[in-house]
């Protein structure tokens, strides 16, 4: 094995992780989810009508219309959500603005 095939080797393994992780929380807190939704059930119903996000960094708070929170969530990129219990569903941010969850309902930004 050559002598410089080891350093080499570790230099490439560390960028290979530290590179994706940076890049990822630069593009989530750059996306702005804050604001109020309307529900449009495809297919499934809609537990609310509208659902506010609240947002600080990367963390979402979800609240329905009631105004009780339904769920914390957290951008996981520039595109993607996941909101934990009782949600539990991850959303896809479209380029409307809107959110298509893996539950079956869409939310339209107001």
């Amino acid at each position: 094995m050559p002598r410089n095939f080891l350093p080499v080797s570790i230099v490439a393994i560390v960028a290979a992780f530290a590179v994706p992780g940076h890049g990822l929380a630069q593009g989530a807190a750059a996306t702005n989810v804050a604001g109020t939704y309307r529900c449009q059930p495809e297919p499934d119903k809609c537990q609310s009508q509208t659902y506010s996000l609240s947002q600080t960094g990367t963390n979402l708070e979800i609240k329905g219309t009631d105004g009780n929170t339904i769920a914390a969530a957290k951008l996981t990129s520039n595109i993607t959500i996941s909101a934990g219990p009782t949600w539990n569903s991850l959303g896809r941010i479209m380029p409307d603005r809107s959110i298509e969850w893996t539950n079956g309902t869409k939310w339209v930004k107001q």
